[in-house]
């Protein structure tokens, strides 16, 4: 398990998060693909939120089964909350708000979501 920190852009949202971030999900979902993302995925309690809170606005898309926070002042989403396939509460990190992180590092994975 890795401790990360991140946040949006202007710094108004921050987080704290462990997990294994040597990986990370590169979706071809509309939205997904159009902010290009690539996310990790961990359990709920496995993230915090350490500054931001209100000052982040959400937006819902498909099935609406994710929260997708984005910050109002800079418009970065560093992270969504939301439900995985088994139903159990999950965060979804933006690996590109990590703070330095060595994205060469990272194995991407590529995800079909153009077909959920």
């Amino acid at each position: 398990m890795t401790h990360v920190t991140g946040g949006c852009h202007c710094g108004a949202v921050r987080f704290e998060a462990e997990g294994d971030f040597s990986t990370g999900l590169e979706c071809n979902c509309s939205h997904c693909d159009k902010k290009g993302f690539v996310l990790a995925f961990l359990p709920r309690p496995d993230f915090k939120l350490t500054k931001g809170e209100g000052a982040f606005t959400t937006y819902h898309f498909n099935r609406g089964a994710i929260d997708h926070n984005f910050c109002k002042t800079c418009g970065t989403q560093a992270f969504g909350i939301g439900s995985g396939p088994d139903s159990k509460e999950m965060a979804a990190i933006n690996l590109r708000c990590v703070d330095g992180l060595d994205r060469s590092k990272i194995t991407i994975h590529p995800v079909n979501g153009k077909d959920f």
